[in-house]
């Protein structure tokens, strides 16, 4: 069981960047898959999540209306599209999943936006 992320990078306030989880050793449209972030000096928060069968999503509330949760299931694959960014964004970006009990993390992106 591996996640992947990718998709990070520098940019500036008010840009986009979409985030890219891709799994491997399990379906992932079968289990809640989220997205979390860690910024410096702060505990690693739950940014936005998506639940079995893609049909519900949540998020914080610092970034409802400019993130997007969403899936491929045929690349098996999770994205998190990220419009209207601020320099409160910054972090690096986990993406997670539970799978029969067991917690696996990705390695991390970093995302910067700075101008």
């Amino acid at each position: 069981v591996q996640l992947v992320e990718s998709g990070g990078g520098l940019v500036q306030p008010g840009g986009s960047l979409r985030l890219s989880c891709a799994a491997s050793g399990f379906t992932l449209s079968t289990y809640v898959m989220r997205w979390y972030r860690q910024a410096p000096g702060k505990e690693r928060e739950l940014v936005a999540g998506l639940s079995v069968g893609g049909s519900s999503t949540n998020y914080a509330d610092s970034v409802k209306g400019r993130f997007t949760i969403s899936r491929d299931s045929a690349k098996n694959t999770v994205f998190l599209q990220m419009n209207s960014l601020k320099s409160e964004d910054t972090a690096v970006y986990y993406c997670y999943a539970r799978i029969r009990g067991v917690v696996t993390w990705g390695q991390g992106t970093q995302v910067t936006v700075s101008s």
